[in-house]
């Protein structure tokens, strides 16, 4: 049984997570207001920055800046900057 949530993303209603994939308050944001799609996209967009960055996620300071990037995509609608990365124009 899928829910529905509203996507600040992608400003739609549209299937919303199975379950929190992100701890403490800022999961449970996620959980509520970012659908599937929206967060499929942003878990490329993270595995772009990590590699890009060389980002080592045992450290304290690489989750810090993911984190960042991570709201500023998901509920600012900002895209990560990403060397050689030209995002889809709608």
């Amino acid at each position: 049984m899928s829910r529905t949530v509203f996507c600040q993303r992608l400003k739609k209603d549209a299937e919303g997570l199975d379950f929190q994939l992100y701890p403490g308050e800022l999961g449970k944001k996620i959980f509520d207001n970012i659908s599937k799609e929206a967060w499929m996209d942003w878990q490329k967009k993270q595995t772009m920055l990590i590699n890009e960055n060389k980002l080592n996620m045992m450290e304290p300071t690489a989750r810090q800046f993911l984190e960042e990037q991570m709201q500023a995509y998901l509920f600012e609608g900002k895209e990560p900057e990403i060397e050689g990365y030209t995002p889809p124009s709608k």
